[in-house]
């Protein structure tokens, strides 16, 4: 049977993260979902094809991602050197190179992020454009974005919104919930509630699900961590010790549900850190036994580590003359 041109030609995919936005929903699903675990660039992408395809009625091989891109405002390069955040960048960067995603940064400014929706909305429409995509992914949930899903309506490119809506409890004890504006869903062609499709008891063991998620160092399911009031009773951020105390070593002595606790080199009392001070990698991914290196610091109840960072994995270290 002689095919149509239709079913022989590629649908052309440009998919566009707002990686705020982006962010925040990896960070949910780490810390406070039961999946525990982060979203895979990788295995969205293939999601992504496989919805395609099935909306479009096209087979899989025939719809391919041309195009991908990455916006966020970015810390100066001192202010991430002295966060001890430059490792972390990199290796979320690599992730995206691996991808094939184009990232775009602006310099964050006192007021915080300026600008990433213009410029997303502009690069959005423009590749549209000259590169005729046929789907337009959208990866935010921000009314402001309504205005780029109209225009591309105008160009005839198909609109895919990627939304969530959760509620959880952050540090605080206060209660988040993150909803996508509605007026997205309206007007994209296919609006996908990705909260929904997880959450989903009858979907969430498809490959597709559970590709959408990072896997664990071990393979393994990852470890459940704490959130809320408790947590916020044994840590206080904003340590000003712990951003001038000099770094030291230890090992993973015992890891809990969001915490662990060091057993330090030079001996003494082992002390407690928690998972959002673990720095160069995710909290799921370390062992007991590993070595790290640390900054001491204060909690309400007594000294703890700061600024965990794993050996191994070029943690960033100040001028003290410490060995990864």
């Amino acid at each position: 049977m002689m095919m149509t041109n239709y079913e022989g030609r590629l649908t052309r995919i440009g998919v566009f993260y707002d990686g705020n936005y982006f962010s925040h929903v990896s960070n949910y699903y780490l810390y406070h979902h039961e999946r525990k675990a982060r979203i895979s660039i990788q295995g969205l992408h293939q999601f992504l094809i496989n919805e395609i395809s099935t909306s479009e009625d096209a087979l899989s091989k025939h719809c391919r991602i041309i195009d991908a891109h990455y916006f966020r405002g970015r810390i100066s390069a001192s202010d991430a050197k002295s966060r001890d955040v430059l490792y972390k960048e990199r290796v979320f960067e690599e992730v995206l190179m691996r991808e094939g995603v184009v990232t775009h940064y602006l310099p964050l400014s006192g007021g915080g992020e300026k600008g990433i929706d213009v410029w997303l909305a502009l690069e959005a429409f423009e590749l549209a454009i000259y590169k005729r995509f046929d789907v337009v992914v959208l990866i935010a949930g921000d009314g402001d974005y309504l205005p780029l899903i109209r225009k591309l309506n105008t160009l005839g490119t198909r609109v895919m919104v990627l939304g969530w809506d959760f509620t959880y409890v952050d540090q605080q004890g206060n209660e988040k919930t993150t909803r996508t504006a509605q007026v997205l869903l309206d007007e994209a062609t296919y609006p996908v509630l990705m909260s929904s499709i997880i959450d989903d008891r009858a979907r969430r063991s498809e490959p597709a699900v559970d590709s959408l998620f990072v896997k664990g160092r071990s393979g393994g399911p990852r470890r459940q961590q704490a959130s809320g009031p408790a947590a916020a009773a044994v840590m206080e951020k904003g340590d000003e010790d712990a951003q001038t105390s000099a770094f030291m070593s230890g090992r993973i002595q015992n890891l809990k549900e969001g915490y662990g606790f060091i057993a330090p080199d030079d001996g003494g009392d082992n002390l407690f850190f928690h998972y959002s001070d673990v720095e160069n990698c995710d909290f799921n991914e370390l062992l007991i036994g590993d070595e790290v290196v640390y900054k001491t610091g204060h909690s309400q109840k007594g000294a703890c580590a700061r600024h965990v960072n794993r050996k191994g994995l070029s943690a960033i270290l100040p001028e003290s003359g410490m060995d990864e």
